[in-house]
């Protein structure tokens, strides 16, 4: 029987929070802590994941544990977020249906990480493959890219995800991704100027002030220390366990792979460093003639490395930070800005800079991530965005952020009951209404597009006239005074309530998770987001290529009058696409927690968590799962799981397994009103049900396991007597064997003994017996033999007499021949022949036979030496003896020689592609190529020819061309002359008159002179239709230079370039070749 996990084995506490009982929210907090405290992060409601950051790396996010959640039922093992992302990967693959995966959770709960463990672990279980890879790795290096343009400190959260993101991963048929779409909503750009104390600004400033070369922060014109840039917070400037220098090569590295260029990356880092000198900017005021204050800037050295940056004329963006152009029809109105107006203008170009290269960031991760087949996928969407924002000072920011988690929290409750209610009618199951609190008033109080708050907030920034928060105030108390879920100072004081705690400047609005006071402070100024058009229009003059991409508006031939739409309009718009887009596929939730402000593990601040799970609504989630039933079970593992409770279905049930859990439920009189059965699963209504049935299984696996271990030991006592016994009659009978064995050894030994001494005495008596037998005939034979001696001397003493002396000879000088020759066999030299060793001559009279014999064996080893000689081998050592017999005792370069075989073709010349074309104009075999020195009789200086010899002709080629220089058929070749010393010079004398000899003989010098003049003497020797080649060998000889002849004298010296020997001319008839003395 396979053995399968549940969700509810081994638990601690309770795994799923929809069967938690009692259920109120100081039960639901302390299963948590509970959990928590055993290292426990994730729990269930239903088929939502909570999620409480740990604060620490635990060991359950490895490979093995990849492996351990990969296809299987998502209630089968203990709650993870691996199983959430398994279940959500596997509907899409194998049922066509796009997903969603919906992280929430304020600052610091771990949506991020989240996110990241959702990415892996899809990439981990899809297919493999070159492109699958690519495709994998470049969305997964997406995440540091925007983490570090995107994400920065705060007191809350180390990594902070200041921006929401929605992730489209798309997927083919088989499951295996093939690009991605991302979404990026509401950058908080106001970090950019200015940030809370204990925080820091964007993570890619210090990164870049950390982590860039010397030549790249040179080239931006920026240093490292952070204490130069206005923009930068110095009280958090260092972060305990960030590394911003490495984390800066992992981006660099990041946007390598996702596939940005080099000239982008650069121009990305200018953008960057121009925002870092934007905030160095600093102006002072100053009063003109008509009375009007307006304002310049104090130090002009940081906006001119700005304009070189960005390639802008410094005149232009100086003129836009002190005037502002008004366009109104046909009129242009231009007003000077005091220093207030000043700054506010350098803080929204430095804003809407940064906020527009982080889209076009994100707009460029698009291009490269995107899927290139053009058929339909299937898509799994990631939303990591904010979480419900209480603080204590909540401004325009908390109220999108907030208004948006209205808007999550509202399609999530609409999709739980409709998931609800779609397995309910799947399964046959009647369906009740739920009551529950329905948010869509609070959305509408927010969105409504009349009297909706961010309508009145565009219509108050729109109206003409004097606009301010206060004004925007006053129209909230007219309009919305009576709307049950929003409050002011007015409103309650309208309605006759003194409430204190409610400044005249704010208003409050009771979100589902409870009341949230905003401050009206900056809401209108934040919803305009305005930029000054002389700003956009200093940027679009700009030189550089990305500049001009993020401002299109500033191109005065595209001049768009009409206001640009507000922050707020276009919030509502984005979030209303990410509902229609949520709303169509099937939605996966991971409810973030973070147990404590700390950052610390092991933590766990009650106050702050029940405040997470209230403004998370996860009481809300928990009461709408458990309204039906509050759990439900496929047959056949509920079977499996259950069937020891009852006698019918234990151990196997071999009907259906709906009869086999009627049958079961029967048996247990479980009341009918708890439960009821679907067509494919049976729906547990109260979790006392479900926990009555796991005690009585828990009772019933301890009896089981009593009755096992009763039977376990029964046996194990059993086999254990067995094989005492057995062992018991194996000893007996070894013991027996080994009794006998020594007796009957003992016996033997006796035996033998006894057997040993009757042989000894019959052996003795035996051995006397045959001694004296022995000694009667050996005294017969020797009586007999001196008889017979006796009777042949008497009988040829006379004939002895004549003939013993030749007889003697005979037989002496035959013994020492076999001596001689025996003892020959033995002491034979080696085979080899040039092996002088012989026996000695034992004996004076064999000195003719010895040196004969002698002869005999070494012609015979000779034979036998040349019999194994190949055809090539023999021709070598032919043309060796002949060159003994030409220069042996002649010519003293000759015994260096010896041992040097002739190898002919030195130049490799058919396999050189450099000689290929000499080569293929040679019409016979070469027997033999060298580099020779042709001498010249002018300076007697050599030049490097190459002599090439065939069986018909010599010819010298040029060495670096190839290019045949003469050519003399050998019939034309009368003698050579050479020296009798160590040199290598040799002349070839040509026939007189023959057409060769116009040029005269030619004096020659070569490392293989022994060589060549052997081989030319053998073809001479082996030509019937020529001459013997005459060699004359001397150490003066004459050689005919065109018509002159000239004296070629050799003698023994020092030559002045060392051991070398040298050629000189002495005067027009005389050469003089200089030889060193040989040692």
């Amino acid at each position: 029987m396979e053995v399968k996990t549940s969700l509810l084995d081994n638990m601690i506490g309770v795994g799923d929070m929809v069967l938690l009982e009692p259920l109120s929210e100081d039960s639901f907090l302390e299963n948590l802590k509970k959990r928590f405290d055993h290292n426990e992060i994730y729990t269930y409601i239903g088929s939502v994941v909570i999620s409480m950051n740990p604060y620490r790396s635990l060991p359950i996010f490895t490979p093995e544990k990849v492996e351990e959640y990969r296809n299987r039922n998502f209630y089968e093992l203990s709650p993870h977020i691996y199983a959430l992302a398994d279940e959500a990967y596997r509907s899409l693959r194998d049922q066509d249906k796009d997903q969603c995966i919906l992280i929430t959770g304020e600052s610091g709960a771990g949506k991020t990480e989240a996110s990241k463990l959702v990415m892996s672990y899809v990439a981990a279980v899809c297919g493999k493959g070159q492109e699958v890879n690519k495709v994998k790795e470049q969305l997964l290096q997406s995440n540091p890219v925007l983490e570090a343009f995107g994400n920065a400190k705060t007191v809350r959260n180390d990594n902070s995800s200041r921006f929401g993101k929605y992730m489209d991963i798309e997927f083919d048929f088989k499951g295996d991704p093939l690009g991605g779409v991302i979404s990026n909503y509401l950058l908080e750009k106001s970090r950019v100027v200015k940030q809370p104390r204990g925080e820091r600004n964007f993570h890619v400033f210090y990164q870049l002030l950390s982590g860039a070369s010397d030549d790249t922060l040179k080239k931006l014109k920026l240093h490292r220390d952070f204490s130069k840039y206005n923009y930068l917070s110095l009280d958090s400037a260092i972060v305990n366990g960030l590394d911003d220098a490495a984390n800066f090569r992992t981006v660099r590295n990041a946007m390598q792979i996702v596939g940005f260029m080099e000239d982008e990356v650069q121009s990305v880092l200018e953008l960057v460093a121009a925002v870092l000198k934007l905030g160095n900017i600093e102006f002072k005021p100053e009063s003109r003639c008509n009375g009007t204050d307006e304002s310049r800037i104090k130090d002009k050295n940081d906006l001119k490395e700005m304009c070189e940056l960005l390639g802008i004329e410094q005149s232009v963006l100086e003129r836009a930070f002190s005037y502002r152009t008004v366009e109104a029809k046909m009129e242009k109105v231009s007003t000077t800005l005091n220093v207030a107006q000043a700054y506010y203008a350098r803080d929204a170009l430095a804003k809407n800079l940064y906020s527009r290269l982080f889209s076009w960031l994100v707009t460029r991760i698009n291009e490269s991530i995107k899927a290139q087949a053009k058929t339909r996928h299937k898509v799994m969407g990631v939303l990591d965005i904010y979480g419900f924002e209480i603080f204590e000072d909540n401004s325009f920011e908390q109220f999108i952020i907030n208004y948006c988690n209205e808007k999550l929290q509202q399609i999530f409750i609409e999709l739980t009951l409709h998931e609800e209610q779609e397995e309910y009618i799947r399964e046959g199951i009647e369906w009740t209404n739920i009551e529950y609190f329905n948010n869509a008033i609070i959305c509408d109080l927010i969105e409504n597009n009349q009297n909706g708050i961010l309508a009145m907030l565009d219509e108050e920034c729109l109206r003409p006239g004097t606009v301010t928060d206060e004004t925007f105030l006053d129209k909230l108390n007219t309009i919305c005074a009576e709307h049950q879920h929003f409050e002011s100072r007015l409103s309650k004081n309208s309605k006759f309530l003194n409430d204190h705690s409610l400044p005249h400047n704010c208003f409050r609005i009771q979100h589902y998770a409870g009341k949230v006071l905003y401050r009206v402070e900056g809401f209108v100024d934040k919803n305009n987001d305005l930029l000054y058009r002389d700003l956009s229009q200093a940027m679009y003059k700009a030189n550089h290529s990305l500049i001009k991409q993020l401002f299109p508006e500033g191109n005065p031939s595209k001049v768009n009058l009409k206001r640009p739409p507000t922050a707020g309009f276009q919030f509502k718009a984005s979030v209303g696409t990410l509902m229609k887009n949520l709303q169509t596929k099937n939605p996966n939730y991971i409810r973030c927690i973070k147990p404590n402000d700390k950052k610390a593990s092991h933590i766990f601040t009650e106050s702050l968590v029940r405040h997470q799970v209230r403004y998370l609504g996860l009481m809300e989630n928990v009461r709408v799962r458990r309204a039906g039933y509050a759990f439900r079970q496929a047959y056949e593992p509920c079977l499996e799981r259950y069937k020891m409770l009852c006698k019918r279905t234990w151990p196997h049930w071999r009907g259906p397994e709906r009869e086999g859990v009627e049958v079961l439920m029967t048996d247990l009189q479980v009341p009918a009103d708890e439960f009821s059965y679907g067509r494919s699963k049976i729906f547990i209504r109260n979790p006392r049900t479900l926990f009555f049935l796991e005690e009585r299984r828990r009772q019933c696996l301890h009896d089981l396991a009593s009755l096992i271990q009763k039977i376990y030991r029964g046996w194990k006592c059993r086999s254990h007597f067995l094989l005492l016994k057995k062992s018991q009659i194996v000893v007996a009978a070894w013991y027996r064997r080994y009794a006998q064995q020594k007796k009957y050894q003992r016996i033997k030994s006796a035996t033998t003994v006894v057997q040993s001494y009757t042989r000894g005495w019959q052996a003795r008596k035996l051995l006397r017996e045959l001694k004296y037998q022995k000694r009667c005939e050996e005294a017969v034979t020797t009586i007999a033999a001196y008889w017979h001696g006796t009777q042949v001397r008497r009988e040829y003493r006379k004939f002895f007499r004549a003939n013993a002396g030749k007889k003697i000879y005979d037989f002496t000088i035959q013994r020492i021949m076999q001596k001689y020759f025996l003892g020959l066999k033995s002491n034979m030299p080696s085979m080899s022949p040039i092996d002088k060793n012989w026996p000695a001559r034992p004996y004076l009279f064999l000195e003719g036979v010895h040196t004969e014999l002698r002869r005999i064996f070494h012609l015979w080893r000779c034979k036998k030496y040349r019999s194994r000689f190949t055809e090539e081998r023999k021709a070598v050592y032919e043309e060796k003896l002949e060159a003994s017999e030409i220069f042996k005792d002649k010519k003293a370069l000759y015994p260096s020689s010896v041992s040097q075989p002739f190898k002919g073709d030195y130049l490799e010349i058919s396999k050189n592609p450099k000689y290929q074309k000499l080569s293929s104009a040679m019409d016979e075999k070469v027997l033999l190529a060298d580099v020779v020195n042709k001498i010249n009789r002018a300076n007697g200086k050599g030049t490097a020819r190459l002599f090439l010899l065939t069986k018909k002709s010599v010819v010298l080629a040029d060495q670096k061309t190839g290019q045949v220089k003469a050519s003399v058929p050998l019939p034309d070749l009368t003698s050579v002359s050479v020296s009798t010393q160590s040199d290598g010079f040799f002349a070839l004398k040509l026939k007189e008159g023959s057409a060769s000899a116009i040029k005269g003989d030619f004096l020659l010098s070569s490392e293989h002179l022994i060589e060549i003049i052997t081989k030319l003497y053998r073809i001479g020797a082996t030509s019937a239709d020529r001459e013997q080649l005459s060699i004359d060998i001397s150490d003066e000889f004459l050689v005919q230079f065109k018509q002159d002849k000239v004296c070629v004298k050799f003698i023994q010296g020092s030559p002045k370039n060392g051991n070398g020997v040298s050629c000189k001319r002495k005067n027009n008839r005389l050469l003089e070749v200089s030889v060193p003395t040989m040692a």
